[in-house]
């Protein structure tokens, strides 16, 4: 045993991905879509879901055109069950397996907690919180059954760290970020790992209305150490390692990729 601890065998691809199936979510643009682009580079296939249909099944042809793997795209609503349930049957009903879960889907309400109303943050909470629950819940028994699997959740900085007039989403992203640590720890003895990213300022279309903004110059980018916006292909490195076997020692991890915003 001693010998097999210590011992590094040469020639194996960690970051291999070839043959695997992902389900992402929200993965038709943004930071979804770049994950995605991340794990079709490395051979994985994949379900794109999202909420809008054409958007989806062009993503999902881009993927497949591109990098030569086998994307596709399904239609639901995170935070409906019976959808969740549906979208985990149609990734195994097209894989014959499900390896890597990417909960990227989520909502942000910006405002003053006095201007922000109960239905706005029970909305982002819906979304970011329920839904990720939700996706997690619905391929768990899927990889039960094979003996391994892959959970990456999308929390945040923000999860991390505070900034005014976000109380929906920081709330939200703390959630994901304690999520992932339960999780992990619940579904370790089954070989599946659950851990998370925290993406700084990256310029999605969720930040674009803040982009040219004092607030955005000052409180966003001003934060990082890099002092700018993070690129879409940024996150991708991040993606392909906690998706592969590099990161099979990691459990209920956050991995920032935020420009330095919470080195200092």
């Amino acid at each position: 045993m001693l010998q097999e601890t210590t011992t590094v065998l040469p020639g194996i691809k960690q970051f291999d991905l070839t043959g695997r199936a992902a389900i992402v979510t929200g993965g038709s643009k943004g930071l979804g879509l770049a994950m995605a682009a991340g794990l079709a580079s490395a051979g994985a296939n994949m379900l794109l879901v999202n909420r809008t249909a054409d958007e989806g099944a062009r993503a999902a042809d881009e993927l497949s055109r591109h990098y030569g793997i086998r994307a596709l795209s399904f239609s639901a609503d995170i935070t409906d069950k019976d959808q969740t349930e549906a979208m985990a049957r149609a990734a195994m009903e097209a894989f014959g397996r499900i390896d890597i879960l990417i909960n990227s889907a989520g909502i942000n309400i910006r405002g003053p907690i006095d201007e922000i109303s109960p239905a706005d943050f029970e909305k982002v909470m819906r979304v970011n919180v329920t839904g990720t629950w939700l996706c997690c819940r619905a391929v768990t028994p899927y990889m039960k059954e094979s003996g391994r699997g892959s959970i990456i959740n999308l929390a945040s900085t923000l999860g991390l760290v505070g900034l005014g007039n976000r109380t929906p989403y920081t709330a939200s992203k703390g959630a994901v970020v304690q999520m992932t640590r339960a999780l992990g720890v619940e579904l370790a003895p089954f070989n599946i790992n659950v851990n998370a990213i925290c993406p700084g300022p990256f310029l999605t279309e969720m930040n674009l209305p803040i982009a040219d903004t004092e607030e955005g110059q000052k409180f966003v980018v001003g934060a990082t150490v890099l002092g700018r916006w993070g690129h879409l292909r940024e996150i991708q490195g991040a993606a392909i390692f906690l998706a592969s076997d590099a990161a099979s020692y990691m459990v209920g991890s956050l991995l920032t990729v935020d420009g330095g915003w919470t080195a200092r």
